[in-house]
């Protein structure tokens, strides 16, 4: 595998921060390139050191590569807006979350309340290690759970969390014109928005 740094953004941080939580960002314009599945191993061994309760863990990745008689398949649960542009992705991956778990000591399973979060952990780690490695992930949630969670085969003690394009980021010219002008990072709420010291802000009661 060829390691890269990402490819440095305009943003500007508030406060000190590593690159690559600035600079990595959501495209949707891949090239035609195709990842090995060994790099695609890189990045499932970085989401496997994500944080979890009890170390449960909870994470499952399912993944299709382009040109695979499943990436069909994958790709089928997605709806219109995002196929459009999916489809040109290397890989199509689903996120799902194992919803119970054996706590240390015990010998039933019972739920687990971090299921998501947890899972949420493992896709950090994925994307971040995604874009150190110079590709780009692009993470969805609109597709038709229920659709996805047939055609992939999940059983019922799973979630489904996200879907997830992965690609080297091309010149985007397979998109649309509109889509193509959003062909740019993002900006992001500034930490005082976010963040406070000490109890829950008064100013968030009118939207209770």
């Amino acid at each position: 595998m060829t390691t890269q740094t990402s490819h440095r953004t305009n943003r500007t941080a508030e406060h000190p921060a590593e690159r690559i939580f600035i600079d990595r960002w959501s495209p949707r314009g891949f090239s035609d390139e195709q990842i090995p599945e060994s790099e695609l191993r890189t990045f499932f061994e970085a989401a496997r050191w994500a944080p979890s309760a009890y170390n449960s863990q909870p994470w499952h990745f399912l993944y299709a590569l382009r040109g695979q008689a499943e990436f069909d398949a994958f790709l089928a649960p997605l709806i219109e807006f995002n196929r459009g542009w999916a489809q040109h992705a290397a890989a199509l991956i689903y996120l799902l979350s194992r919803k119970e778990f054996i706590p240390p000591g015990k010998t039933e399973a019972q739920f687990s309340r971090t299921h998501s979060f947890d899972a949420g952990a493992a896709w950090a780690n994925f994307a971040n290690q995604v874009a150190i490695a110079g590709w780009a992930a692009h993470g969805m949630s609109g597709f038709d759970v229920d659709k996805a969670r047939t055609v992939l085969g999940v059983p019922d003690g799973f979630n489904v969390e996200i879907a997830i394009a992965v690609g080297r980021k091309g010149d985007g010219a397979h998109l649309a014109p509109a889509l193509l002008q959003r062909e740019q990072p993002s900006p992001r709420s500034s930490v005082n928005e976010f963040v406070e010291r000490g109890l829950f802000p008064k100013r968030f009661e009118a939207a209770r």
